[in-house]
């Protein structure tokens, strides 16, 4: 696929269209997955970006993009990539699922023919792991194809744009109504890359800088005074709280135990300091072996997309080599970096 055109003298695309593209060659971002003008963007890129930024900023993801480059520069190594150096790498980054799907999708790919992205969002979105916005966004920007692309800035900027009224999520029928005859047929990846840009960089959620938009004399939620007052959301509901206790046991030579978590559920395949689970009240205490366990006041708040969850954390020491209980195993301090450990568990190793 050749690279997408410039629209410049297209007048017979959307006004808006035209206005973005036109602002968007001059404040492009420069981003480490992003094909520079007249560059093809590579899938391979594309995708792995996408599945990172799902509910993830920018600049945490730029790292970690590195790192997975570094490590498996295409979709065939990363297919091949042993489940837990997937994990491991990905450790930090949150949302585990996304990793484990990370690993099913590019082997689902490496056995197509030329080990190829199918091009299309119906072909998309029959790998695992990809939804609908992110089979959107790949084919936009990976193969020019006309997909209407929503993610939330570009709900923001939309809902903006037309002032709905209507809440989210049920606005997503509304906004994809607007944008679609904006879509321009030259440069589809160029226009939702550049209504991503917008809302990130100038119709931002408070303090949007309107008189710099290129959506300005058009905006009809700008021209009501009332640009934050958009996207309408549900009133929010607090998040239930869950207790438990984490053991955090070093032996005699500085080894710490840690365990893997079950192959399904929250957080699976990863790995973790002992505990008790958790829920809505406290489980019944369950020290991994016996020790002098001292429990620290304060707990370890962590916040899932679901619930908040607070880890007493329970702390021993013991005077030598010890085996390890069944299941769990010693690791050396200096060998935690080769753990899937997600943040959760490296909040409590640092609390300690």
């Amino acid at each position: 696929m050749a690279a997408q055109p410039r629209m410049r003298a297209d007048r017979a695309a959307h006004p808006q269209s035209l206005a973005l593209l036109d602002w968007y060659d001059r404040h492009r971002r420069v981003l480490p997955w992003r094909a520079l003008p007249g560059q093809r963007p590579d899938p391979y890129h594309v995708w792995l970006s996408e599945i990172m930024l799902q509910q993830t900023t920018v600049e945490t993801v730029k790292p970690y993009f590195a790192k997975f480059l570094a490590l498996w520069p295409d979709i065939r190594a990363l297919a091949a990539a042993e489940d837990q150096a997937v994990l491991s790498a990905w450790a930090g980054l949150g949302y585990y699922a996304r990793a484990r799907n990370l690993i099913a999708c590019a082997r689902a790919v490496a056995a197509l023919p030329g080990a190829a992205f199918p091009e299309a969002e119906e072909g998309l979105r029959a790998l695992p792991g990809i939804g609908a916005y992110t089979a959107a966004a790949i084919a936009a920007i990976a193969f020019g194809a006309p997909a209407v692309v929503i993610d939330g800035n570009i709900e923001r900027v939309i809902t903006r744009l037309e002032a709905i009224e209507t809440p989210l999520p049920r606005a997503k029928a509304e906004i994809a109504a607007a944008l679609r005859p904006m879509v321009p047929a030259g440069r589809p990846g160029d226009f939702a890359q550049a209504l991503m840009d917008l809302g990130s960089g100038i119709c931002r959620p408070r303090n949007p800088d309107c008189l710099l938009c290129p959506f300005r004399g058009a905006c009809k939620a700008a021209a009501q005074g009332r640009a934050t007052t958009f996207p309408v959301k549900p009133a929010r509901k607090g998040k239930p709280v869950r207790h438990g206790t984490a053991y955090f046991v070093r032996d005699g030579v500085g080894r710490i135990l840690l365990g893997t978590r079950p192959p399904k559920g929250l957080l699976a395949g990863m790995a973790e300091i002992p505990n008790s689970g958790w829920a809505e009240t406290a489980p019944p205490e369950q020290p991994p072996l016996p020790a002098i366990w001292t429990r620290r006041n304060a707990p370890v708040i962590h916040v899932f997309t679901h619930f908040e969850l607070r880890l007493i954390v329970a702390e021993a020491q013991l005077s030598g080599e010890a085996p390890p209980p069944p299941g769990l195993r010693w690791v050396a301090m200096a060998d935690l970096g080769q753990e899937p450990l997600p943040t959760l568990f490296r909040k409590v190793i640092e609390a300690v």
